[in-house]
């Protein structure tokens, strides 16, 4: 019964070195860089008001970078006002820059309101996070802020 033993930890610790070989050989990839380029208001009325938000992406690896969506809320003085999401799949590409563009909506009357208190820029808050086609990245959270243009 000993012999059988020695085997069984033998092929314990071969499926060990194994899995470990494998984690070694998988492509490394260096967390890419979020931001925000502008935030426009586009219109709207009373029930909605649109946003176009573009973003750029920074990948850093050799490697492209598959972008399987993004996700996103706009805030102003601390209410969130408006939220998007865009399954819209891209690739950056290795050692480049990404750009994507998604409309948000604000459904509700209080983001009119917050418009109507500012005149000349409106300071927000845009997070969300880039959901990433790989298996060990999976998704990046990004925090911008600035102001955006209300006169054109």
């Amino acid at each position: 019964m000993l012999p059988r033993r020695r085997h069984v930890v033998w092929l314990r610790c071969a499926g060990a070195a194994a899995g470990l070989a494998l984690a070694a050989c998988a492509p490394h990839y260096e967390k890419p860089d979020i931001s925000v380029a502008r935030v426009v208001y586009r219109g709207g009325n009373l029930l909605q008001q649109d946003f176009s938000v573009h973003f750029t992406i920074h990948n850093p690896n050799a490697r492209a970078l598959p972008v399987a969506g993004l996700e996103a809320q706009l805030r102003v003085d601390g209410d969130r006002i408006a939220a998007g999401a865009s399954d819209q799949p891209f690739v950056v590409p290795a050692l480049g820059d990404g750009q994507f563009d998604m409309t948000i909506h604000a459904d509700m009357a209080a983001g009119l309101l917050k418009l109507l208190g500012h005149r000349d820029a409106l300071p927000y808050e845009l997070v969300g996070k880039v959901r990433i086609d790989l298996p060990m990245l999976r998704s990046l959270p990004f925090h911008e802020t600035g102001a955006l243009k209300l006169n054109n």
